[in-house]
């Protein structure tokens, strides 16, 4: 089995680096970039939810993870 060289490894390097890029844009990159977005789809999700019911009292109630806290 013969080494990599030349064009094709910078081929073989090129093609694995994308392919990690692409499989972290959907996880990692868009949600950051787009929070208006989830924020709107967490409280569409979340108001038909009765936090009292769900949640143990030794627990805090559900905040807004993109709040900034002071």
């Amino acid at each position: 089995m013969g080494y990599l060289k030349g064009w094709k490894y910078v081929a073989f390097i090129s093609a694995f680096v994308g392919s990690i890029g692409l499989a972290t844009y959907p996880i990692i990159i868009r949600p950051m970039t787009h929070v208006e977005e989830y924020k709107k789809a967490q409280e569409i999700n979340r108001a038909s939810l009765d936090q009292s019911r769900l949640q143990s009292t030794s627990m805090n109630k559900w905040t807004d993870p993109f709040e900034k806290k002071e």
